[in-house]
């Protein structure tokens, strides 16, 4: 009896074991095989889902061009500050830029005195427009001889678009004027108003270069009680006296739409050249602003090659030479003037040449560029539809 039952325990153990195996032997055909769970700490995990949430990182290379709507279009001026070197100061005036815009910043021009790598602005612009997921603008940078508060490194000029309409018949550039002291040039602009039935608070924007800040101190005071209205700015263009004195541009805000998409004027009041116009009215619904092209040299053809590159941005955004309505060019050296001349004469409108402001300066981003020149052109597209 002891016998059959110690039989049977054997065999009820013998079955167990059989199945244990068949079922371990089912169990080795799957795909988890071998697999020992892994655990990520918390903080891992965190960190995992943060990188895999993060979107590309917005491309930091400046435009040539941007296209912009003219009925949109304001302006800002930084202000001036002191506080720390040419870094800190670039930053802080970007930031109020962006922190006071109501819409867009499409360009910026810069203004730079002293020492301090002026490429330096193009690498922060890149960054705090970045950082702040905003588009790019086309970015212009000179180095002058002084601005009017010691201590200064930068001032900033900023075209800006509304949200909103705000140049509902279009706009005027004014080109630089040239006279003996800065309130005469302020004067040139007065007439220049004047002459196509605008008044000194249409004006939006107003840009002084003098050849000494010391020739009067109350500039400031003297632009903003003329032009009410207007963003204004005024520099020094080298540190050594150079011609002419003073030299004033402006824009102003048309008060009636002009008959023409583009309208190229030189009244009788104001010295009249075969280079320039003295006001450009613009009512098409697109312009194209451009960055600073760099000439590197002092001759004809370095001066060309500027003139190309600035050709191939222009078509990149549907303009063209022929389209260009207000043009500066700044200088390094006065003894290029007769070339400039010259190598402009092939490119631009002989029949109807833009508004232009052409001065000596005191530096470029590059120690071997001699020459800088940006424009504002109409969009091909936006002018044959007016």
């Amino acid at each position: 009896m002891h016998a059959f039952r110690f039989s049977l325990a054997l065999a009820i153990l013998a079955a167990f074991a059989t199945g244990d195996v068949a079922a371990q032997k089912k169990k080795s055909t799957t795909d988890d095989q071998g697999y020992i769970p892994q655990v990520l700490p918390e903080g891992k995990q965190k960190k995992q889902k943060k990188q895999e949430e993060q979107t590309l990182q917005p491309s930091r290379e400046l435009p040539n061009t941007i296209v912009t709507e003219t009925d949109h279009l304001t302006f800002d001026v930084s202000p001036l500050s002191a506080k720390g070197l040419l870094s800190q100061q670039t930053r802080d005036a970007l930031k109020t830029l962006l922190r006071n815009n109501h819409g867009t910043i499409v360009k910026l021009r810069a203004f730079v005195a002293g020492s301090g790598d002026l490429r330096r602005v193009g690498e922060l612009t890149a960054e705090i427009f970045a950082d702040k997921h905003q588009a790019l603008p086309v970015l212009s940078v000179v180095q002058v001889g002084g601005l009017p508060l010691t201590g200064a490194q930068i001032v900033i000029e900023a075209t800006e678009t509304e949200k909103r309409p705000v140049n509902p018949n279009g706009i005027a550039f004014i080109s630089g004027q040239d006279a003996a002291s800065l309130t005469q040039s302020l004067d040139h602009l007065k007439n220049a108003l004047h002459s196509t039935s605008l008044e000194p608070a249409d004006v939006v924007r107003v840009t002084c270069f003098v050849s000494s800040l010391d020739d009067d101190k109350s500039a400031h005071v003297l632009m903003s009680g003329n032009f009410p209205n207007a963003s204004v700015n005024y520099v020094q263009m080298q540190r050594e006296p150079v011609s002419p004195t003073a030299e004033c541009e402006a824009v102003a805000r048309l008060r009636s739409t002009p008959a023409e998409p583009v309208s190229f004027l030189n009244p009788a009041n104001l010295a009249k050249s075969a280079n320039y116009s003295q006001v450009v009215l613009v009512a098409s619904s697109k312009l194209v602003l451009t960055g600073a092209q760099l000439a590197f040299g002092t001759e004809e053809r370095d001066l060309k090659l500027a003139f190309e590159r600035l050709g191939k941005a222009l078509n990149s955004s549907d303009a063209r030479f022929d389209g260009i309505v207000m043009s500066h060019f700044y200088l390094t050296s006065a003894g290029l003037l007769t070339k400039l001349r010259s190598v402009r004469a092939g490119y631009y409108s002989a029949k109807h040449p833009p508004a232009t402001t052409l001065l000596p300066f005191e530096g470029l981003p590059s120690l071997d560029a001699q020459m800088g020149l940006e424009v504002i052109a109409v969009a091909e597209a936006s002018s044959a539809a007016r």
